[in-house]
């Protein structure tokens, strides 16, 4: 469902993210299959860096549906930002590819907070980020930040998904999981 990212994959990345539906809410924009490249070769430098974390969202096939990122890391927190490709929307991936992310950042790499920043108006967006159980509109809760991503217009809102949050849901689930089989 991910892997590292690779410089390999970048033309089939570029190719999805240039669809109209796609393109106006990737995080980082490529005009062109050269600068998705470029962009590419600097995300996995600052990964190296430890300045984000960036992985590829594969299919069954294991072929590059699109990516996911945690972005803006700084005190064990971070920016999440994911696109797919328009052939895959309303899959179920979007969901597979969070979850899978959100174990290794928790788990593994000691993330604590992750945070989401949606334009008020990108519905889709929205939709997805409230399916989550775990995760939660923070407008409120986490004010300096809220007022950090709207600097210079009130143009998103804020949703946080916190490693307890996380972990209390993903032990949850997993335990009736158990009680399912062994009945």
């Amino acid at each position: 469902m991910l892997k590292k990212r690779d410089l390999h994959e970048s033309p089939h990345l570029f190719d999805l993210m240039s669809d109209p539906e796609v393109f106006p809410y990737v995080r980082h924009k490529a005009y062109s299959s050269d600068e998705y490249y470029f962009l590419t070769k600097q995300t996995l430098e600052a990964e190296e860096r430890g300045e984000l974390i960036s992985r590829t969202i594969v299919d069954e096939w294991n072929q590059p549906i699109g990516t996911i990122n945690l972005f803006d890391m700084s005190n064990n927190s971070g920016f999440l930002a994911t696109w797919l490709g328009k052939p895959f929307h309303g899959k179920g991936y979007n969901r597979l590819a969070k979850e899978a992310f959100f174990e290794e950042l928790f788990f593994e790499l000691d993330v604590n907070t992750i945070f989401m920043k949606i334009r008020k108006s990108n519905p889709r967006s929205k939709k997805a980020a409230l399916k989550l159980p775990y995760c939660t509109q923070a407008n409120i809760n986490y004010p300096e930040v809220y007022d950090w991503i709207n600097q210079e217009e009130e143009v998103f809102d804020l949703f946080a998904i916190t490693k307890d949050q996380f972990v209390f849901h993903y032990y949850r689930t997993d335990e009736g999981e158990e009680q399912a089989q062994e009945a």
